[in-house]
């Protein structure tokens, strides 16, 4: 295997934990830890319980993985509503 061989799933979060860290179910029932990537940090796209994220894993460890995506859902505002200064 390549180092750039990543498993990719779907699933949601299940539980928010201390230092941006989630517990995430997978759609096949596999519970994981997983982080935000650094672009979900560098664009400041907060999660909370319940959304829809796409994780990628290594093969060699099932436990932890990276949230790359995280799917707005039906009803979620369409726009980003900034601050302005």
């Amino acid at each position: 295997m390549a180092k750039e061989d990543v498993l990719s799933f779907e699933g949601s979060i299940e539980e928010i934990l201390p230092d941006g860290r989630f517990r995430v179910i997978l759609e096949n029932g596999h519970r994981l830890i997983a982080y935000t990537a650094g672009r979900m940090r560098r664009f400041r796209i907060r999660s909370v319980v319940g959304d829809a994220v796409r994780v990628e894993m290594t093969p060699y460890d099932l436990t932890k993985g990276r949230i790359v995506y995280r799917d707005r859902g039906p009803g979620g505002p369409a726009g980003g509503a900034r601050k302005r200064r």
